[in-house]
């Protein structure tokens, strides 16, 4: 039996029934009898533990990140994470970018300004990434307590770093 006086996977009542877990609270099989003759016994089941699963504990760490709360509808705990790696593969793009310069680009860009422009990228590349964990930690403890969404300070990091490799580009290309 377990803490709360329900037996455990495998192990019957007192009267010997096994206990079934269905979408409804716990239920004991109805036993079929043959013209109210004697019952006939139900064929046995390995049920999970009739805990209920929203009551399981979290490890420390994520009890300490997650600051508490009530656990999420897991769509959108999932649309958050998706997010987040929509924004990790943004910040793999500014990595991929300022190499792909640096390593490919040695006689089309004086020396300073290749150097800004792959200093620019990477730094992108880095910030975006940590804002992107941070993003998806604030987003998942908002949804927690129930608190508004907080804003992307991430985007317009991602707009500030584009348009100034661009401008650069463009500088570039004019004085060609």
């Amino acid at each position: 039996m377990c803490k709360c006086n329900h037996p455990l996977p495998g192990q019957d009542d007192e009267q010997g029934a096994p206990w079934i877990r269905f979408s409804a609270p716990l239920v004991r099989p109805a036993a079929p009898t043959i013209g109210g003759g004697p019952r006939i016994p139900t064929p046995r089941r390995i049920v999970s533990h009739p805990e209920d699963p929203g009551e399981r504990r979290r490890d420390a760490l994520s009890h300490r990140l997650l600051r508490g709360g009530t656990e999420p509808d897991p769509r959108f705990t999932l649309a958050n994470e998706r997010t987040f790696l929509a924004w990790i593969r943004t910040s793999l793009a500014f990595l991929a970018g300022g190499i792909a310069i640096e390593a490919f680009t040695g006689d089309l860009f004086d020396l300073p300004v290749r150097k800004f422009l792959v200093i620019v990228l990477l730094l992108l590349g880095m910030l975006l990434s940590a804002g992107a964990a941070v993003r998806w930690l604030n987003v998942e403890r908002s949804m927690r307590h129930r608190a508004p969404l907080p804003l992307p300070l991430i985007a317009p990091l991602v707009a500030v770093g584009g348009a100034i490799a661009s401008g650069v580009l463009v500088v570039v290309v004019l004085t060609r």
